[in-house]
């Protein structure tokens, strides 16, 4: 699948893989591809991102993916609904990190990946879904290769962090089809 992907799409991986290596999880998720995206200039997914305000955004976004991973990937809309039911996942955190440290419910603190040079490495599952959704998205859009419209089309169609904290940002999957639209139409 990888010799499918454009340059742009290769660096959103590495970029990803990158993040992960940072300060955090070790391992690429969602956010880890969202963040890398959000880093590429002139390809055709982050130029949307861009002009979907997203880009201006980045720290919000940011914010938005270390709070979700603290309260172990669920997201300010999950926080929500619980709060609906009387739980207030705050609360929760608070007291798992006061018991267990910092960090504690961080989905991705799990053990660390090899970092190998290989595209492969270590993915979680929600990362590897996504990947696997580019492929359909290009396949499905009659494309033969897989760039980085495709990573992020990929991510706004279904449910995850990516969806969902760029939903938190106004943006839904029927924007980023339609800007996707107006610069394939312009260029």
């Amino acid at each position: 699948m990888f010799e499918r992907f454009t340059a742009s799409a290769r660096d959103v991986v590495r970029g990803a893989r990158a993040y992960a290596v940072r300060p955090g999880p070790g391992t690429v998720g969602e956010g880890e591809l969202l963040l890398a995206l959000l880093d590429g200039r002139g390809s055709p997914g982050a130029e949307a991102l861009a002009a979907l305000g997203v880009r201006e955004r980045r720290a919000s976004v940011e914010r938005s993916l270390e709070q979700a991973r603290r309260r172990g990937g669920l997201t300010s809309a999950d926080a929500e609904a619980l709060a609906g039911l009387g739980i207030d996942v705050s609360e929760i955190v608070t007291r798992v990190e006061r018991a267990h440290g910092a960090g504690a419910l961080d989905s991705a603190s799990a053990p660390k990946g090899r970092r190998g040079r290989s595209l492969r490495g270590p993915f979680r599952p929600e990362a590897k879904a996504v990947l696997e959704r580019s492929l359909r998205v290009a396949l499905g859009r009659g494309d033969k290769h897989i760039g980085d419209e495709h990573l992020l089309l990929a991510m706004v169609s279904g449910p995850g962090l990516a969806a969902s904290v760029l939903a938190e940002h106004g943006v839904e999957h029927a924007d980023v089809v339609r800007v996707l639209g107006e610069r394939a139409a312009a260029g």
